[in-house]
């Protein structure tokens, strides 16, 4: 899914797979305990138009990953927050 979404180079490191891409200095994602941990760093130095085409990629990304909204995935962080 990442290669899909964000047409550069990937690299594996320690389990992770890191890219740098938009408005990512450094995207870095993976699967822990069977849920999806991503982290990263933003390039606060580029254009508006660079930031929404990063941001929409990025939602692509992880709806077709998880296989949730943004609603859902919003629901689903809050349950596991409360403890629910």
């Amino acid at each position: 899914m990442l290669e899909k979404n964000f047409p550069v180079g990937i690299k594996e490191e320690n389990g992770k797979l890191t890219l740098a891409y938009g408005a990512f200095n450094r995207l870095s994602v993976s699967i822990e305990n069977k849920k999806l941990h991503v982290d990263s760093e933003s390039n606060k130095e580029i254009k508006d138009n660079e930031v929404l085409d990063t941001n929409k990629r990025f939602r692509i990304f992880l709806e077709e990953t998880t296989g949730y909204s943004a609603k859902e995935r919003l629901k689903q962080a809050k349950k596991a927050v409360q403890g629910d």
